[in-house]
């Protein structure tokens, strides 16, 4: 909602705290589902630290190049947390191996 309201140059109240959620929340998601390992209070903070990180590093690249704007911006956090996510399904997938079709590996199997 918050990417759709700033994007579409919206006049609401609500405009600024939702594409703040988005900014951090879509980083955070796929930053998370990809530390799986982790304990969840870790997961937590490494993910958002990650969404943290990730803005600034989008703001700054695009500051650098004298390209800022904000729709740019939400574009590129949204196409870098995709791409992220991605990454992440498609490892996911390859890790996993072969499925018999009821949800369990074939490897290793006689």
């Amino acid at each position: 909602m918050g990417a759709v309201l700033a994007l579409a140059d919206a006049n609401s109240p609500l405009r600024g705290p939702f594409t703040l959620f988005f900014l951090l929340a879509a980083p955070s998601a796929a930053i998370g589902a990809a530390l799986r390992g982790l304990d969840p209070f870790g997961r937590v903070l490494t993910s958002v630290a990650g969404a943290v990180v990730l803005n600034m590093l989008v703001a700054q690249g695009m500051l650098a190049v004298h390209r800022w704007s904000v729709p740019g911006g939400i574009v590129a956090v949204t196409a870098l947390s995709s791409l992220i996510l991605l990454l992440t399904l498609v490892r996911r997938r390859r890790t996993r191996g072969p499925s018999n079709g009821w949800g369990k590996s074939v490897r290793g199997a006689r």
